[in-house]
């Protein structure tokens, strides 16, 4: 559905106030709820997780410990130019962080901003990034957010059949670095046909109420 003005923060709060409780592909039963500033060590614990080539495909660098600057941008999260929705594994010891997606805005303060999305390594391949993302383009299509640009090392392969499945656009490509520009109503289209996909359409029943809610 498109928010008007005045249903938008509404909506908005809502969805961030829902958790989805769903189970990936292999039966591992999850959570996903949004980010907040007070899981910085939820998130820290998060990325400790990751292989130094998960690392270095999502950060652009395989160092163990990332700057605290980095984990402070990613944890300051507002739930209007910076969305975040995170993963945990409820049925593993300690329900630990497993994957994360954000969303921030640029600083012009307009429709359009930066992706990205990190699945720890014991986790991946399970379709986790398509139901986190899924949640994101709910929220972010709420709050305005309508084009998101997705930065990837050009051996990513993981990311660009996920974005490509969405129906982004590749731009343009640098340095070793592939862009793609999703278009958020396009890519909530794309999941919500994707009716293989039993964990996306949990998040979708959840945050969209009856699945087929249209934009």
């Amino acid at each position: 559905m498109t928010a008007t003005d005045g249903q938008a923060p509404r909506r908005a709060r809502a969805i961030a106030d829902i958790a989805v409780h769903s189970a990936l592909n292999d039966g591992t039963v999850i959570c996903l709820r949004t980010i907040t500033p007070d899981d910085e060590q939820l998130l820290r614990d998060g990325i400790a997780q990751l292989s130094a080539e998960s690392r270095y495909l999502r950060f652009f660098s395989p160092v163990a410990v990332l700057p605290d600057a980095v984990i402070e941008r990613l944890v300051d999260v507002d739930g209007h130019d910076h969305i975040a929705w995170g993963a945990i594994c409820t049925e593993c010891e300690g329900q630990p962080a497993i994957g994360a997606v954000h969303a921030v805005r640029y600083g012009d303060g307009g429709r359009a901003g930066e992706f990205s999305v990190a699945v720890v390594d014991a986790f991946q391949g399970q379709g986790l990034a398509r139901m986190m993302t899924a949640a994101l383009l709910v929220h972010c299509l709420a709050e305005g957010l309508s084009v998101l640009d997705v930065h990837m090392l050009s051996e990513n392969a993981a990311a660009k059949r996920l974005v490509k499945s969405l129906g982004a656009e590749w731009t343009g490509e640098s340095a070793g670095v592939a862009e793609y520009r999703l278009d958020v109503a396009a890519g909530l289209a794309a999941l919500r046909a994707d009716t293989d996909a039993p964990g996306v359409q949990d998040v979708l029943r959840a945050l969209e109420g009856n699945s087929g809610a249209s934009n």
